[in-house]
């Protein structure tokens, strides 16, 4: 019997992976709580839920690296036999692919690949190591600009996830069956997910399984099969893609989007702006009240822009008590959690002058402010002296939200702020923004998602470090974008 390799002609009725009644409970908190699901050859099952509706643990039960306290799971081999365990879920060809990417930055990419892939060692492991990447990165990036002996420091965000993406895909000497992709997208423009969205769909259709876990639904429906959704660790809609709504699926994860948003979006678009508050060398340039996007292939300056731009406005004494500009950070774990802290911590770390009486922190106010924001914002936890990385990675993300809202800085930068955030916080987020921005306070907001940037009243298209195009009322849609992402255009086009 010849089972999912990614390749060949598997047989469907025999599960890669069975989750029978699996629980992981962490003292009194149920991450799971009773998850039966099977994932066969040739199906790309796309899992959603709310941030901490328990995607992860399941993901991590399923790859091998947690044991659940009750039930089981099942692997099948390519020769039929079956097992458990972390070092069968590796024989079985499991993959995963985690949000929070796990390459080691002081290392090259070809040496990250041999951390997963323990066949490459012996004499002359590095040439079979970048033959190995190179290859699957040109399959599945083709055009992508990655060299094997880059250290994964000197790399993009968007690049890391790549490499990532391509050592999950790698053949090996246990090839991929299943590979497990937890949010792969977050990272990447539009061309570079449409990419790989068509190797998940022509791995899938070779034999091989997919578990697409993301909150951008409109990706999940282009790839999915069936579509299982999970809240409060439980699964409680499992149906073929085809059977759900968008409309209907955000029904079923128990969070109805927030339809004020986009009356709000059209009432300040009508209005005029206030004075202009910033001009950057680039000739990226903002007003009093506005919402300015940057758009543009991933890696083409606009990360650097916001960079220098918050660097020159932020540091000084003065700028500590009196912010001027206040941060949201995309690469959360490089850029903008403390690890060692916890989430109260975390949250108030840029507040700390402000809630200094007589050189001591007021810890009476400081825990209000982190409470208030909490319950503003949905951060899912039963305590806020739990460490940051107790929190599911999109309730690591509203921390840094509501640590750079709860300022007084009458300008936000984000760096692709709602990377991993579900869909119904992204609303309200939104909807906040919008808020923030009536009230005179100004957002420069660089997103990957179209869809995001296309809120902004504003938008600067970038290509190589530069500004190719100034969009602004109905100019602003994703024809536009990618026009002036792929050839340079003059700003008054």
């Amino acid at each position: 019997m010849q089972l999912a390799t990614g390749t060949g002609d598997p047989d469907p009725d025999v599960p890669l992976v069975a989750l029978s009644d699996a629980r992981v409970h962490f003292g009194a908190v149920r991450a799971l709580d009773g998850v039966s699901l099977t994932v066969r050859p040739g199906e790309c099952v796309g899992l959603v839920g709310h941030n901490g509706a328990g995607k992860s643990t399941a993901v991590n039960v399923i790859n091998g690296g947690l044991t659940p306290t009750a039930g089981s799971v099942q692997y099948t081999m390519s020769d039929g036999s079956t097992g458990t365990g972390a070092q069968m879920a590796r024989a079985a060809g499991i993959r995963s692919v985690f949000q929070e990417l796990s390459l080691c930055p002081n290392l090259t990419v070809l040496e990250n690949l041999r951390i997963p892939h323990r066949d490459l060692s012996g004499p002359g492991w590095r040439k079979r190591a970048a033959r190995r990447i190179s290859r699957t990165l040109d399959r599945i990036f083709p055009g992508h600009r990655i060299e094997p002996g880059m250290t994964v420091g000197d790399l993009t965000l968007a690049e890391r996830q790549m490499v990532e993406i391509a050592a999950g895909f790698a053949e090996g000497k246990n090839s991929a069956r299943l590979v497990i992709l937890d949010e792969p997208t977050s990272s990447l423009d539009a061309s570079i997910a449409r990419q790989l969205l068509d190797q998940v769909r022509r791995f899938c259709a070779e034999g091989g399984a997919v578990i697409f876990i993301s909150h951008m639904l409109g990706e999940v429906f282009d790839v999915a099969t069936r579509i299982d959704v999970m809240k409060d660790g439980k699964i409680i809609a499992s149906r073929p893609a085809g059977e759900f709504t968008q409309q209907g699926l955000i029904d079923a994860m128990g969070h109805v989007a927030s339809e004020k948003t986009e009356a709000l979006v059209a009432v300040q678009k009508a209005e005029s702006f206030g004075e202009e508050v910033l001009r950057t060398p680039e000739g990226l340039s903002a007003r009093r009240g506005e919402i300015v996007g940057l758009a543009g292939l991933a890696g083409h300056g606009q990360a650097e822009t916001l960079a220098r731009f918050f660097m020159s406005r932020s540091g000084g004494y003065g700028q500590i008590k009196e912010p001027e500009v206040a941060f949201v950070a995309g690469d959360r774990t490089r850029d903008g959690i403390m690890p060692l802290w916890s989430i109260l911590r975390n949250l108030t770390l840029t507040h700390l002058p402000g809630l200094t009486r007589r050189t001591l922190v007021d810890r009476d106010e400081e825990r209000a402010l982190a409470d208030d924001w909490k319950a503003k914002i949905g951060i899912r936890t039963g305590n806020m002296d739990n460490p940051i990385l107790s929190l599911s990675g999109g309730n690591q993300q509203k921390v840094l939200f509501a640590r750079a809202l709860a300022s007084s800085a009458p300008i936000v930068v984000m760096d692709d702020p709602m990377r991993g955030v579900d869909v119904g916080t992204k609303q309200e987020a939104y909807d906040r923004i919008r808020r923030e921005a009536a009230a005179g306070r100004t957002f420069l907001w660089y997103s990957t998602e179209t869809e995001e940037v296309c809120r902004c009243d504003r938008v600067f298209v970038f290509r190589t470090g530069r500004i190719s195009a100034e969009l602004s009322g109905d100019a602003i849609n994703e024809e536009n974008i990618l026009a002036a992402s792929f050839e340079m255009q003059e700003a008054a086009e």
